[in-house]
């Protein structure tokens, strides 16, 4: 899940360059107002982009903390790969 986020963000932050950089490259030629309209949606993708990046996925454990019941911990680590199974 962490590549995926990751893409995610990578994604939006492109995005944001591209929209910031052709807004005053070439868009302000023809129109102000629609160079600065750009420039306002890039200014709310960076925000967007850091939650989308640390956001928890449906799999990733709550600040990987233990829970204090040993059978679940074990049960944790075991799914996480942390230990082997008991045989």
């Amino acid at each position: 899940m962490y590549a995926r986020r990751r893409h995610a963000y990578f994604l939006l932050m492109g995005v944001c360059l591209v929209l910031f950089v052709s807004a005053w490259a070439f868009v302000r030629l023809w129109s102000v107002p629609a160079a600065v309209a750009m420039c306002l949606v890039a200014m709310v993708i960076p925000p967007l982009a850091a939650v989308i990046a640390n956001r928890r996925g449906p799999e990733d454990r709550w600040w990987d903390a233990p829970s204090g019941d040993p059978q679940s911990d074990e049960w944790w680590d075991e799914l996480d790969g942390k230990k082997k199974p008991r045989e």
